[in-house]
C-alpha cells in the first residue's frame, strides 16, 4: 500500500474496523519481536519493536499511564506502512513491565526520574546503535512527560518530536494546592503514601458512553477488551506518591521549556478531562518565550478530541496523523 492510500484509508477505516484488525492488522501484528531489559532497581522493562531491512528511518512511541504496547498495534501499522521502524515501551509498574508494589494495580513509581532512565536505556540499547538516518519520537499523556524529561537530557538523537496531549498537569476535581497539601501529607506516613490516591481505586470497566477517553466506539470498545483478555495489563489509579512525582515532573517541564532543543509539536485535545490544557498553554508560552528560534506549533489544537487523540474517531485521529508526519517530514 502506497503512502497516499494509506492516508485516505485513516478517513474511512472505523467502516470496516472488525475487518482491518482482524485481518491487515493480525497479520501486521503477528510479524512483532518482543524482548527486555532491565531498568532501574532491576525492574523487567518490556518492550514491542517491528524492524524491515528497507527502512533508514526510526519512530519510538512512548505511551501513556496504564498503558501497553499491546494497546498500539494501530499506530504501529500505520508508521510501519509509511516507512518507519516502530518501537514501543511499556513503562515500569504498567503494561507488561514489572510493577513495584504488592498490589500490582496500583500506578506507582519511587522517582519520576526512574522512567526517564528506563527509556534513556531502551534507546540506547535499540535505536542509538541502529544509526538510522532520521529518528522522530511520538508520546502521549504520562509518555509526554517522560520524554520531555529525556529531550532535556539527550539534544542528539532525535530529529524532531511530537506530544500528544502530554501530561505536563493533571485535570483534578479540587484546585491544585490542596491536591499538593494532601499529597504532601501523605508523604509524611510510609502507609499511605503508596495508598490508592482518594476517589480511585481498582480498575474498572467504564461504558462508552460516559468514557472520557475517545469518540470512537469501535477503538473503544477494542481497548476494553485488551484488559478483559488480558487481565494482567490492567491498571487502577495512582498512588499518593505517583500524584507527588507527576505534579514535579509538570512543574520542572514548564519552567524548563526553552532548555528542549529538539523540534516539538504539541497537540491538545480540546475536550480533555484527564490532562490539563492551562499547564499544556503554560509550557506552550515557556516555551515560546524562551525563543528557541524555530516555528513550531504550539500547541495545535484538535478541536472536538477527547483525551486518547490517536485512537479518536477516523476525522479527529487522521487531521493529528497527517499533522504529526507532515511535521516530521520538515526534519
Amino acid at each position: 500500500m502506497t503512502p497516499e492510500k494509506l492516508k485516505e484509508s485513516w478517513l474511512n477505516r472505523e467502516a470496516q474496523f472488525a475487518a482491518f484488525t482482524n485481518g491487515p492488522l493480525l497479520d501486521f501484528w503477528i510479524q512483532r519481536e518482543e524482548a527486555e531489559f532491565l531498568g532501574v532497581d532491576d525492574v523487567p522493562i518490556r518492550y514491542v519493536r517491528f524492524i524491515n531491512s528497507q527502512h533508514s528511518k526510526a519512530i519510538v512511541i512512548s505511551p501513556g499511564r496504564s498503558e501497553s504496547y499491546v494497546k498500539y498495534p494501530e499506530v504501529a501499522y500505520d508508521f510501519y506502512h509509511l516507512g518507519f521502524d516502530v518501537f514501543i515501551v511499556d513503562h515500569r509498574g504498567q503494561g507488561r513491565s514489572g510493577r513495584m508494589l504488592a498490589d500490582p494495580q496500583k500506578g506507582h513509581v519511587e522517582k519520576f526520574t526512574d522512567y526517564i532512565d528506563d527509556f534513556a536505556k531502551f534507546i540506547e540499547l535499540e535505536v542509538q546503535c541502529r544509526h538510522y538516518l532520521k529518528c522522530y519520537a511520538l508520546a502521549h499523556s504520562m509518555g509526554g512527560a517522560i520524554l520531555g524529561g529525556y529531550l532535556l537530557r539527550d539534544k542528539v538523537t532525535f530529529d524532531a518530536a511530537a506530544l500528544c496531549a502530554p501530561m505536563i498537569g493533571i485535570n483534578l476535581p479540587i484546585p491544585h494546592w490542596l491536591a499538593s497539601f494532601i499529597v504532601d501529607r501523605a508523604e509524611l506516613h510510609q502507609s499511605v503514601r503508596n495508598e490508592y490516591a482518594v476517589s480511585t481505586g481498582k480498575w474498572q470497566p467504564l461504558p462508552y458512553m460516559i468514557n472520557v477517553l475517545t469518540h470512537s466506539q469501535e477503538r473503544y470498545r477494542r481497548y476494553l477488551r485488551y484488559y478483559a483478555d488480558y487481565p494482567d495489563l490492567r491498571l487502577g489509579g495512582p498512588t499518593y506518591h505517583w500524584l507527588k512525582e507527576s505534579f514535579a515532573i509538570g512543574d520542572e517541564l514548564i519552567a524548563r521549556a526553552g532548555e528542549i532543543d529538539v523540534p516539538l509539536m504539541l497537540l491538545e485535545a480540546s475536550e480533555d478531562k484527564v490532562v490539563s490544557n492551562r499547564e499544556l498553554q503554560a509550557f506552550c508560552q515557556s516555551r515560546q518565550k524562551a525563543q528557541t528560534g524555530r516555528e513550531e506549533k504550539l500547541p495545535l489544537v484538535i478541536e472536538g478530541a477527547h483525551h486518547e487523540i490517536l485512537f479518536e474517531v477516523d476525522a479527529l485521529r487522521a487531521m493529528a496523523l497527517n499533522a504529526i508526519c507532515d511535521f516530521f517530514e520538515q526534519y
